[in-house]
């Protein structure tokens, strides 16, 4: 095979990548994302709604999320479908469940005092994912789930000038996913 033929076959197969790559890209993004609020019997009136994006939050600056508070044991269900990245402790989050759902979008569960998914496992929306706890950071706190959403694709128009403001073109308020979609 001369240098040319296999310069140009390489060239075919980078083609070929990038564009199967964009439509999984597309793809992804174009789900349909479905939402409930990822505590069973929760309604907005177990967290503050002023808690998403509040400034000063313990070492992490912003409270990237919010914290949903009920009594310990009670189920966390899957905000949407997906598939679960990660099921595992953090020292912050303690027990925590990562699923990557529809727009390419990471649903963060921690403070969890049981798990019931495993890394890999496909969970639909309102599926059980573990339970509500003290764990991690929230240990000697009010039990409750702290739930936040990153999109792994910046939305720019989100951008703010503000303390980690820039960070905001990745972190979504989760209310504001359940009121546009009458969740309960």
């Amino acid at each position: 095979m001369s240098l040319f033929t296999h310069w140009a076959k390489s060239q075919s197969n980078r083609y070929r990548f990038w564009v199967i790559f964009l439509i999984i890209l597309i793809l992804g993004y174009c789900l349909p994302d479905p939402a409930t609020i990822p505590v069973a019997g929760a309604t907005s009136a177990d967290w503050n709604p002023q808690s998403f994006w509040f400034y000063p939050w313990g070492p992490s600056g912003t409270h990237k999320g919010i914290d949903i508070f009920a009594d310990t044991g009670s189920q966390v269900i899957s905000d949407g479908y997906g598939i679960v990245s990660f099921a595992g402790e953090l020292s912050a989050g303690g027990k925590v469940v990562l699923v990557l759902g529809p727009k390419w979008q990471m649903h963060y569960y921690a403070h969890l005092s049981q798990q019931h998914v495993n890394e890999g496992m496909l969970v639909k929306t309102g599926q059980l994912l573990g339970e509500v706890g003290t764990t991690g950071n929230a240990a000697g706190k009010d039990p409750h789930l702290h739930y936040s959403v990153k999109s792994i694709l910046p939305r720019p128009w989100l951008l703010r000038f503000d303390e980690q403001g820039y960070l905001r073109m990745f972190y979504l308020d989760p209310a504001a996913r359940w009121n546009d979609k009458g969740a309960s």
